[in-house]
């Protein structure tokens, strides 16, 4: 056998079936088999796998073993020449697995290769190829000078940033999310170490591969989408233990010797205070719009004291500090609380959200002040006047936050997506049925079809011209199916409208599920219908 393909698969049943629709179809004519090592997944995975993809093996763990092991199991029983470790948010082209197969037979020093990988909205993926993390190149990249300096060849190391993306490349290491490994390679280099449960055993066998006399081949002649699910989770706390600590491990493990101690140790410290800074971080995330919306309000409410005393009172200031000191802190809190309650400091706010938030504390502070004492109850008129000013300010901070990526902020409501349907008008009530499922406003213009059908659904044009079509018809999301189309031309089309802010979404070629990277806030998305 030529090519066993492993894929480890948790909890992402659609992107699965995807996967291994486009597995297939790069598999024509090529005496090959695929493994699915299923981590325990609990949203109808194996049951997916075989009701529809009877052919495959798959290997059904009764806990989540982590990325190393179950591949290892799968590399196990693999019989094939060459072993395809692949993850299951990837599609592949249909002449991928043929033209790898090419490169390695035709260099037998190659011990594994990994291609040109694009996210979801079509934009080139950096770890598509790597150097190794020796201490002072992990270290480049922790502090952000990789980042800073990507064309230099001292701090672009880490993802060899100043090599041409669009030549073969000898480097060190390969992603993960797809490696095409020599099996007479791992046998002499062993398979992923299980001390890595995520993150880190791609560099590790990466390493030892070359430790082994083989080469590791960047390979861009091929381009796969990696949908890349794990990026909506990397400022998560647990994130940051898992990638960070495999780190250590890596280092730990060929690093640690006397020459390297003091880059070591560096590393170790900077491994620390990156995790410090991700978790705060991901704290600040959390409290800087409550931060801002008290900082703006308490703002407001000083200045419609002034103004207020300026009307009632001539501009002698009449107000005891009790109530800046006191009063105003708990009106605030009371407004914050009915932003909260309102869905005002969701990741996708409306002004609609945070007037109504407004409207609830403002509620409840009247409530409240008809129950203190007299001394307390100053003016119902600077409740009323700070709320109206708290509308202008928490306006003001939800624009500020979403400019800063923190939210998506709409003043009336989320914009419609203007969607074309690159496929038959067959398709399109099922297409519809599932952008339904997503509550989201949305408008279907109609198709892109090469071959112009009788329907009475909208015809925009042909492939060719989808730049124009886009521009005129003020699209900025496509979706595409993957029945009439191939992952060839899906990817030809993303690169040509990558940069206008598109949203890119594949249907699944039975259409009942929809996957791809939806825009703004969600980088994610996994939907189907039963």
């Amino acid at each position: 056998m030529k090519v066993s393909v492993v894929i480890v698969n948790y909890n992402v049943k659609n992107f699965l079936e995807q996967c291994l629709r486009s597995v297939l179809k790069a598999l024509e004519g090529v005496d090959g088999e695929i493994i699915v090592a299923d981590n325990h997944s609990v949203d109808g995975s194996q049951a997916m796998v075989k009701n529809s993809f009877p052919e495959i093996k798959l290997i059904e763990n009764q806990q989540n073993l982590g990325f190393a092991k179950a591949n290892n199991q799968g590399i196990k029983i693999a019989e094939g020449e060459y072993i395809l470790v692949l993850n299951p948010d990837t599609l592949l082209e249909e002449e991928t697995i043929k033209k790898c197969i090419a490169f390695m037979d035709n260099h037998p020093d190659a011990g594994a290769l990994g291609v040109k990988m694009i996210n979801g909205k079509g934009k080139y993926l950096p770890e598509s190829k790597r150097a190794l993390p020796a201490p002072s190149v992990a270290f480049y990249k922790i502090f952000g000078l990789s980042f800073l300096f990507p064309k230099s060849k001292l701090f672009g190391r880490y993802h060899l940033s100043y090599l041409d993306r669009e030549k073969v490349h000898e480097v060190e290491v390969l992603s993960g999310a797809f490696m095409f490994l020599r099996k007479s390679a791992l046998d002499k280099a062993g398979l992923f170490d299980e001390d890595f449960f995520m993150y880190g055993e791609d560099v590790d066998l990466s390493y030892r591969l070359t430790k082994e006399g083989f080469k590791n081949y960047y390979f861009p002649e091929t381009t796969i989408i990696h949908y890349k699910g794990e990026s909506t989770r990397k400022s998560s706390i647990n994130y940051v233990k898992t990638f960070y600590g495999a780190m250590l491990v890596f280092t730990r493990k060929h690093f640690s010797h006397k020459q390297n101690s003091f880059f070591y140790l560096l590393l170790k410290l900077a491994i620390y205070f990156r995790g410090f800074i991700s978790a705060g971080r991901r704290m600040l995330g959390k409290i800087f719009l409550p931060m801002t919306d008290a900082g703006l309000l308490y703002a407001s409410l000083l200045i419609v004291t002034r103004i207020w005393e300026q009307f009632k009172f001539s501009g002698e200031y009449s107000y005891p500090s009790a109530l800046t000191h006191y009063i105003f802190p708990g009106y605030i809190l009371l407004w914050i609380v009915g932003l909260y309650f309102a869905g005002a400091y969701k990741k996708v706010s409306s002004l609609r959200q945070s007037s109504l938030g407004i409207v609830y504390g403002t509620i409840a502070i009247l409530v409240l002040y008809s129950l203190l004492p007299e001394t307390l109850r100053f003016s119902r008129a600077l409740v009323i006047l700070g709320a109206s000013a708290s509308l202008v300010t928490a306006a003001i901070s939800r624009k500020l936050a979403g400019i800063l990526g923190v939210m998506e902020f709409y003043l009336l409501r989320k914009p419609v997506s203007r969607i074309a349907f690159i496929g038959k008008p067959s398709e399109n009530n099922r297409v519809i049925s599932l952008l339904e499922s997503e509550n989201q406003p949305f408008e279907f213009l109609g198709n892109v079809h090469d071959e112009k059908e009788n329907s009475d659904s909208a015809w925009l044009g042909n492939m060719e011209d989808m730049e124009e079509i886009v521009s005129i018809n003020k699209i900025n999301e496509i979706i595409f199916s993957s029945r009439d189309l191939s992952i060839r031309q899906i990817i030809d089309c993303m690169h040509k409208l990558t940069g206008r802010n598109m949203s890119f979404k594949i249907v699944s070629a039975d259409g009942k599920s929809l996957v791809g990277a939806g825009p703004g806030a969600r980088d994610f998305l996994n939907i189907g219908i039963k």
